[in-house]
């Protein structure tokens, strides 16, 4: 049987430098609401048992580690909402969001491990590590930091526009999404530049003028 592994503090500890960040985001595929990066150092000692990427994690799971991270690391957290993906695409709204989360740390980073291959465009000591959040501890907690915050925000959007199933797809793409973009058009938290939204029919101004009126 193939050894189940997790991630690890190996390639923090490689760096030989500290503090060491952790940097991951979620929310670049759905149709609607932000990109959200969080960005975390963690403690020297009392790491929570269980951190792992935030996918292979219950929503529960991931609610109970986001509230202990919250309480024993160092998290900076960038939200990039859906009308600046809009003006500057996605991808540069992922490294907007991560840069954020960044500087929002309440202390400097000596080195910043990112999950993926691109770094944003900073002048840090960095290093994009593919996979990372199966790989490096920091970026797992980030991972779940990330999803559980971008989750909570879907949320609270969905008591506004329940008809679009945001407490369970979460702005994703699937068919009651797809569904409701026909028949209601987009939200103002809709990404109007993804071709499922421009599909739908509508602007945004339509959609609401219609259903205030209708």
């Amino acid at each position: 049987m193939a050894r189940v592994t997790r991630p690890n503090l190996k390639y923090a500890r490689a760096l030989g430098v500290t503090p060491v960040a952790g940097v991951d985001e979620a929310g670049c595929g759905p149709l609607a609401g932000p990109v959200v990066a969080a960005a975390v150092i963690l403690p020297a000692k009392g790491v929570p048992r269980g951190i792992d990427d935030s996918k292979k994690l219950s929503a529960n799971e991931r609610a109970r580690l986001h509230g202990r991270l919250m309480r024993c690391a160092i998290v900076g957290i960038g939200i990039v909402e859906s009308d600046e993906i809009d003006r500057i695409n996605i991808y540069w709204a992922r490294m907007k969001a991560m840069t954020l989360a960044v500087e929002a740390l309440s202390e400097a980073p000596a080195h910043v491990l990112v999950d993926g291959n691109r770094l944003p465009r900073w002048d840090r000591s960095a290093t994009a590590l593919v996979g990372g959040d199966t790989l490096c501890l920091s970026i797992a907690a980030a991972s779940i930091v990330a999803k559980h915050t971008r989750d909570t925000i879907m949320l609270a959007h969905h008591e506004a526009h329940p008809q679009y199933g945001w407490a369970s797809n979460k702005g994703y793409g699937c068919p009651a999404h797809f569904a409701a973009l026909r028949e209601y058009g987009p939200t103002p938290l809709h990404r109007q530049s993804f071709a499922p939204v421009q599909r739908s029919g509508f602007r945004v101004d339509e959609s609401f003028a219609q259903h205030a009126t209708g």
